[in-house]
């Protein structure tokens, strides 16, 4: 299973980002495999919803309508396995936030990485593993991309 990163939904949704058909070629060609699930955390839909229909982000941004649409296909598809924060997601995050030093720009990607991690996902799929390699419990998705 792979934790997908919202910075994976944006560059697949996203015309205008520059890995846009390399990111949905990977992702078409995982999904076509059976052995292949992704997992999906809400709080990576929540940031979706918000990066992708900003104007000052994106000359083309995706209408609301739209982006909620796309949200509950990729909620939705059979591919994808939900991943909700815990109580025990919520300890690890603090725990890493102080084992680490982190300030508050790390605060969700903490949260996403141990939300991930407590489901047992070690494998993610993002545009920067460098926000989690610090904790040293993923693998990396061996697509690069950047937005």
């Amino acid at each position: 299973m792979i934790g997908l990163d919202t910075t994976v939904l944006v560059a697949h949704e996203l015309k205008e980002i520059h890995s846009h058909e390399k990111v949905r070629a990977h992702i078409s060609s995982l999904s076509h495999s059976k052995e292949t699930h992704f997992a999906l955390a809400p709080q990576v839909l929540q940031e979706f919803l918000h990066v992708v229909t900003d104007p000052r982000r994106f000359e083309n941004p995706i209408s609301m309508e739209d982006a909620l649409a796309r949200a509950r296909f990729w909620w939705t598809a059979s591919e994808t396995a939900h991943c909700h924060p815990s109580d025990k997601s919520w300890d690890l995050t603090l725990d890493w936030m102080e084992r680490y030093h982190l300030g508050r720009k790390r605060i969700l990607d903490t949260n996403l990485a141990s939300t991930y991690h407590s489901h047992g996902i070690i494998k993610l799929a993002t545009a920067n593993p460098a926000d989690f390699a610090i904790f040293q419990v993923f693998e990396f998705e061996p697509w690069a991309f950047t937005l």
